[in-house]
């Protein structure tokens, strides 16, 4: 479900029509529903309703601050892979006992600034990382808490692109490995080990790879259990997926997510941390953009719009599916014709849709991708020196753009040319 309806005729972002925020921050733009977000996390959190539980949004799926303290608020924590995910939820408020650190190539730098800023713990991946954050941990008086990642090798059946659970990804180390492991990240002074991570990929569409990866880290926290560890705390990553085109059938819903982990791990005791990102953002957020041309080719006819691969990188990059709806409502019976959807970036591979069915659209006319709200604004680049596009929020019947366009000005000027040239 999001908040994103027909009212009149127009869609409207909660109480706000899209047309009145395009009147006003021009297209392409990217618009946030805040009661979708909150709506989607408070599902994950009742789901885990009486376990000990954090729910740490995985900011990397939309990371703009105002969408953060959104969440932040409500009581997520933060799941962040980089340095500057980490100052960018420490800037949003989020404290650092609130904030996870994943990701396979952590630097000094970022280590040294996340123990001194504070942290909930660490998701080290390798021997190597291990041995590198005692050190730093060590160099700075701390000690600080850590789970190992664990590779279940199992198949998450999503794309290649975002499998990390089997094991030729580069994600963690062998579960076969993990005892091994554990004894030598309990022998470095820097370190407190307190858990187990484990994460297997992301759009995954149904709950069988999820059970049999946490039944593998049920029988892995009474191994390590029984070799003195003290396993409390279990990181069950995220991954949960939805519904991208709403003919199909829809993934399983965050209360039998939050189900499965109570049958598999209820019985452990340990706290657990989960880190939804794309399920929270996904379809809280639309990409709103105006058709340029309607362009007849030879056997098909192109709706060429302003908003182009830089904006909405998925379909060139995953073959991502995105539906796509205009903005004022079709009147009802009105016959549909395919279109392939473009952008004006000059590759081929600049596609949203081919032989799409549409109503019929003119030039000037808005059109919305659905469930743009994850991994869209993010990725997005100033390939063809594109601007990137505005970010807005939305709530109730009011609206702040988060996120400005910058002028070509400021983005030519950023550049610096030598002194011989």
């Amino acid at each position: 479900m999001d908040h994103f309806l027909y009212k009149n005729g127009a869609l409207h972002a909660e109480d706000v029509p899209l047309a009145d925020i395009a009147a006003e921050v021009g297209t392409p733009f990217y618009v946030y529903s805040s009661a979708t977000l909150l709506r989607h996390f408070r599902l994950f959190d009742e789901a885990l309703e009486g376990m000990d539980h954090l729910v740490c949004y995985a900011m990397k799926a939309a990371s703009n601050q105002a969408i953060l303290k959104t969440l932040a608020e409500a009581g997520a924590g933060m799941d962040v892979v980089s340095i500057g995910e980490y100052l960018r939820a420490k800037a949003a408020g989020v404290p650092g006992d609130k904030i996870v650190f994943s990701g396979v190539g952590k630097t000094v730098e970022e280590m040294c600034i996340a123990v001194e800023g504070g942290i909930r713990q660490f998701n080290v991946e390798s021997e190597p990382e291990m041995e590198l954050l005692s050190a730093v941990a060590q160099s700075l008086g701390k000690v600080v808490p850590i789970t190992v990642r664990v590779n279940p090798d199992v198949d998450a059946k999503t794309h290649a692109k975002i499998a990390t659970g089997k094991s030729e990804n580069k994600f963690g180390i062998p579960i076969s490995r993990a005892r091994e492991v554990y004894a030598m990240a309990a022998a470095l002074p820097g370190l407190e080990v307190i858990g187990i991570d484990v994460h297997i990929g992301s759009q995954l569409t149904e709950l069988e790879p999820f059970e049999l990866a946490y039944n593998k880290v049920a029988e892995l926290t009474e191994t390590l259990r029984a070799d003195g560890h003290d396993i409390r705390r279990l990181d069950l990553g995220g991954g949960l997926g939805i519904p991208y085109e709403r003919s199909n059938t829809a993934p399983p819903l965050p209360t039998e997510y939050g189900a499965l982990i109570k049958k598999t791990l209820g019985h452990l005791g340990c706290e657990i941390e989960i880190e939804p990102g794309r399920l929270i953002a996904g379809n809280a957020g639309l990409l709103v953009s105006s058709v340029i041309f309607v362009k007849s080719g030879e056997g098909r006819d192109f709706l060429i719009l302003d908003a182009a691969m830089n904006d909405l990188i998925r379909p060139a990059m995953y073959d991502a599916w995105h539906d796509i709806v205009p903005v004022i409502e079709p009147e009802a019976g009105v016959e549909q014709q395919p279109y392939d959807v473009v952008g004006p970036v000059c590759e081929s591979g600049d596609t949203f849709a081919k032989q799409r069915n549409l109503p019929p659209l003119a030039s000037g006319d808005l059109v919305a991708f659905r469930s743009a709200g994850a991994y869209g604004a993010v990725m997005s680049s100033e390939y063809n020196t594109r601007p990137l596009i505005p970010e807005v929020l939305v709530k109730d019947n009011q609206f702040a753009v988060i996120r400005q366009r910058p002028s070509f000005e400021d983005m030519i000027n950023r550049d610096t040319i030598p002194s011989w040239l």
